[in-house]
């Protein structure tokens, strides 16, 4: 059997593989502490749920649904964004429902990468960024992430030539694995970078509404001329607790909304109408309900924190957004990879290696807080009991 070059070129996907291994250790009869995917634990609000109940049952629902998206969930999207950004959208020309933006990440790169086309690319990053780049036939060029630069692309360092055949730059703010946050004057220089060298700008904003200790995240359209050259996408899967719903939107430029629905249409027929009349609904959630739901994920955060900084960790500032740490491995590791592999069979924690999201990622690794504190506060326990430490010197209270 002959299988596309395409596929040879690809690395298998990084959760995929992690799960395969939480599953080989549960075989073996292993406790699994689980901090490897960002799934959230709780369930779907319940408002929520009872509203895809009433939409099952209408009858309306069972058939394809518009590609674009129902109208009505179109509308909902921008009425959303605008209260949420104080910027407005067509609902028509501007808006498009996903799958989850997972997809529509993918799709997006399809769309606008052609073969040999450069891509900037954040290093680290959710890995689909750098796979569908590839599988569209265009180069990665990567903008390293680092902790002196706050986790932000130096823009300054691209050097022009490279700008010049580039035809996307990606940003993801609050970030994935990092957790870190961009202020809205980095907005500005990415729009003002990408309208020097023609660039288009896609956005991941999907953990827009997780964040912590007052801070609100914006919206790359809260900077000046964004519509002219960006696109967004957000996904309802952190936010209301719908992973395996798979609904989200894009918004953005007319130009790049028409290219990605072009690509969709010829791949997908949409999202199911019932679950775009429930994430209707979704967009009305009362904020306490959410606030309870950051709430928890902040105890965690704090439990965690305070149990690694015991074992060592110098964590300076608790993450202000997603529910992720990004640490580095202990200096007695020289790879991450051999590092999450320890904690898997010394300790039965599954943590995902740094270098799964990119060569920059190398010397760290992620805690996914999506799961009871108490299984968190274990977890740290096993890993003294285990010595997989920052630093020799410490106690667990």
């Amino acid at each position: 059997m002959k299988f596309a070059n395409r596929v040879e070129s690809l690395p298998p996907y990084l959760f995929a593989e992690i799960d395969k291994k939480r599953q080989a250790a549960i075989a073996r009869g292993v406790d699994i502490i689980n901090m490897g995917i960002g799934d959230p634990d709780q369930p779907t609000f319940k408002h929520i749920v009872d509203a895809m109940h009433k939409a099952l049952d209408d009858p309306s629902t069972h058939n394809y649904p518009p590609y674009q998206g129902m109208k009505e969930f179109r509308e909902g999207v921008v009425k959303w964004f605008e209260k949420r950004f104080g910027q407005k959208f067509d609902a028509d020309k501007e808006c498009v429902s996903l799958i989850g933006s997972k997809e529509a990440l993918h799709n997006c790169i399809f769309a606008t990468i052609d073969k040999g086309d450069i891509a900037l690319l954040p290093d680290p990053a959710y890995p689909v960024y750098k796979s569908s780049t590839i599988l569209s036939g265009g180069k990665p060029y990567v903008t390293p992430l680092l902790e002196k630069n706050n986790w932000l692309p130096d823009l300054t360092k691209i050097p022009s030539d490279v700008a010049q055949k580039a035809n996307i730059i990606m940003v993801g703010y609050p970030n994935n694995p990092t957790g870190a946050i961009a202020p809205l004057e980095f907005y500005d220089e990415v729009i003002a970078f990408a309208k020097k060298y023609d660039l288009i700008v896609l956005s991941d904003n999907a953990y827009s509404e997780l964040t912590f200790d007052n801070y609100v995240a914006p919206s790359i359209f809260q900077a000046k001329g964004a519509k002219d050259v960006a696109l967004e996408f957000h996904s309802l899967s952190k936010t209301y607790n719908m992973t395996g719903w798979r609904v989200g939107f894009a918004v953005g430029n007319e130009k790049v909304i028409k290219a990605l629905s072009t690509v969709k249409t010829n791949i997908d027929s949409g999202v199911f109408k019932a679950i775009q009349r429930a994430a209707i609904t979704a967009f009305d959630t009362p904020k306490e309900i959410i606030q309870k739901n950051i709430s928890l994920y902040k105890e965690r955060r704090d439990v965690a924190i305070k149990g690694l900084r015991e074992l060592g960790w110098n964590i300076k500032d608790p993450i202000k957004g997603t529910f992720y740490l990004w640490l580095p491995i202990p200096p007695s590791f020289k790879a991450s990879t051999d590092f999450a592999s320890a904690m898997l069979d010394k300790c039965g924690i599954v943590v995902p290696p740094g270098s799964g999201y990119g060569e920059y990622g190398e010397g760290y690794f992620r805690i996914a807080l999506t799961i009871d504190k108490k299984r968190i506060e274990e977890g740290i326990l096993r890993m003294k009991k285990e010595g997989l430490v920052f630093a020799q010197a410490c106690s667990v209270k």
